[in-house]
């Protein structure tokens, strides 16, 4: 039987349907943020990377199979040289209607350069990771990145018509202290924020323990100083919103570590060297590669018995966040 004359959706054993797909393209970064990763890293020889052509034939191969929503990640995706060129052999899916949404998630710092063939190629929005407005903090915590850059890009970004949401990772200390500045600067721009919690994923260097922020105490917060309400909004991940009546716009909620949000997961994850994880918060992976390269049967036998073993729930423990409960960094899959 041809491999499209039954495309049968990716389910998993507890009935839920994989819809979602976030393929890292590059394990690389133009920035060594401190919750992302270690200060000095060894990245992969770019012959362990799959070039664009696996890239994108992996992808159809998912989208054949019921993945609606395609989000390129890293390390940094617009690091990687002619990645444009991806982005435009993928963008025929959408003009097909075969995929909803192609979209990515970047730091930003090359965004200027990109962002108008990013339109073109029929991305509509953009997630941009952003934790503070102040230029000296973002240095710190980036460990080398100017602002300015990051800043431009979303200027461009909005300038060619797309959608931007700003990612920031919640933490104690100065975090608490800009959050309000984060909100205002988002929404007087038309964008929502995203809070994520730190995960304990890699050596950073940094200590987790003294800076993982619960959004439960933070929400808590900030529901002191603006009208928070419950919004029925989905972007097709893991956030839950909230819209802030005092500015009109959201905010989204990203908790791994004090709401566990496993129930409705819709997504699975591929590495730039082709490994297939089912969960982010597990260490288990199989290597689509080499299936891949024997045949496209291969490759979706290979998947169908990934998903048959996604773990119900990942295995963060909120107690447990100073110690890392996997080694592999969050820029191994782009988080």
């Amino acid at each position: 039987m041809p491999l499209d004359a039954n495309p049968a959706p990716l389910v998993d054993a507890f009935g839920r349907t994989v819809t979602y797909l976030r393929l890292s393209i590059t394990d690389r970064c133009d920035l060594r943020c401190t919750y992302c990763m270690a200060e000095k890293m060894t990245f992969l020889p770019r012959k362990d990377v799959l070039d664009f052509e696996e890239l994108a034939r992996l992808s159809a191969l998912f989208i054949r199979h019921g993945v609606r929503k395609l989000r390129l990640t890293g390390g940094e995706p617009l690091v990687r040289r002619d990645v444009m060129d991806l982005f435009r052999d993928l963008s025929r899916h959408v003009q097909s209607g075969d995929l909803d949404e192609l979209t990515l998630t970047t730091n930003g710092t090359l965004l200027a350069r990109h962002a108008e063939t990013l339109a073109a190629c029929g991305v509509r929005r953009v997630n941009v990771s952003l934790d503070t407005l102040d230029p000296e903090r973002y240095r710190a915590v980036t460990r080398m990145g100017d602002i300015r850059m990051v800043l431009a890009g979303i200027e461009a970004a909005q300038a060619a018509g797309l959608h931007v949401k700003l990612n920031a990772v919640a933490s104690r200390g100065a975090f608490e202290a800009e959050v309000d500045d984060l909100i205002d600067f988002a929404h007087t721009r038309g964008m929502d924020l995203t809070l994520i919690e730190e995960m304990p994923l890699g050596d950073t260097g940094t200590d987790r323990a003294e800076t993982a922020l619960s959004l439960r105490d933070l929400t808590g917060d900030l529901s002191r100083r603006w009208t928070l309400i419950p919004d029925r909004h989905r972007s097709g991940g893991p956030a839950r919103y909230m819209r802030v009546a005092e500015t009109g716009g959201r905010i989204g909620l990203i908790s791994p570590m004090s709401c566990n949000f496993c129930a409705l997961c819709n997504r699975v994850r591929v590495s730039c060297t082709g490994r297939l994880y089912t969960c982010m918060g597990a260490e288990g992976s199989v290597d689509l590669r080499a299936a891949f390269r024997q045949s496209d049967h291969a490759a979706l036998s290979c998947i169908r018995a990934a998903l048959a073993a996604k773990p119900e729930s990942h295995r963060f423990d909120a107690d447990r966040i100073g110690t890392p409960a996997l080694r592999r960094h969050m820029s191994a899959l782009g988080g």
